[in-house]
């Protein structure tokens, strides 16, 4: 059984379709950082960077539980506990683990911020037309790199692996980061609705609390926890 610390968004997607692909037993606990709740000592303790996703897999490598943290990780590690998701050809194995890996490194946080000043600031009413320029403009980017990869190609590593579950999640939202896929980046389109018809894709959490986390809708303090998470203490406070 393996514990999944969830929330909705992009990142936990990610590890929702993997493990459904991989149709291992999975139990969710609901950390909703809206509350803050991704600071508990508890959590912490099972990802010290207070971030969601995260799993513990109660019967680790060793027998024993073990917590993995941050999406391509647990990726990576469901797909080796399994031996599945991931292409048996070496030079395709690396070509899906490279995608994998610049996703985490770019797709997702460029299309993290530019979610952030195109749908979320705005709501609170804050404007910034340079960051919201910059990170349309280079997410943009990324999708132009992806759009080449996925030219006259099904998958990213010519096979469904987790390079295309690691991708998937943030182009299905192209929107909320300013971008048009279907007019702008027609071969990401085609494999977004090629990866959407998968039925991992379809599955929904059944918790109220998904539906009201989609809405994106946040109060002051809402906000602040979220985006402007508290600053670690300083080295007086520690020693007071």
């Amino acid at each position: 059984m393996i514990d999944f610390y969830y929330f909705t968004s992009p990142n936990a997607r990610k590890v929702l379709i993997a493990l459904e692909e991989l149709e291992l037993p999975y139990e969710i606990t609901w950390v909703d950082i809206r509350e803050g709740e991704q600071f508990d000592p508890e959590y912490l303790r099972i990802n010290p960077n207070g971030k969601i996703p995260a799993i513990v897999d109660r019967e680790g490598p060793s027998g024993r539980p073990l917590a993995v943290f941050e999406s391509a990780a647990i990726l990576l590690y469901l797909a080796e506990k399994t031996g599945r998701l991931l292409p048996d050809d070496p030079d395709l194995r690396w070509e899906a683990i490279s995608w994998t890996v610049w996703q985490v490194a770019n797709q997702g946080p460029m299309a993290g911020q530019a979610a952030h000043f195109v749908s979320h600031a705005p709501k609170m009413g804050i404007e910034d037309a340079y960051a919201r320029g910059r990170y349309v403009g280079e997410i943009r980017r990324l999708y132009s790199v992806m759009e080449a990869a996925l030219t006259g190609r099904d998958y990213l590593a010519k096979e469904f692996s987790i390079a295309d579950i690691a991708c998937y999640p943030w182009t299905r939202v192209a929107a909320g980061h300013g971008v048009d896929i279907a007019s702008e980046f027609t071969a990401v389109d085609a494999w977004t609705q090629r990866i959407g018809n998968r039925p991992s894709t379809k599955v929904r959490v059944a918790d109220p609390r998904e539906e009201q986390a989609q809405a994106h809708t946040y109060s002051a303090k809402q906000f602040q926890t979220l985006f402007r998470p508290p600053e670690p203490p300083s080295d007086d406070n520690v020693r007071g």
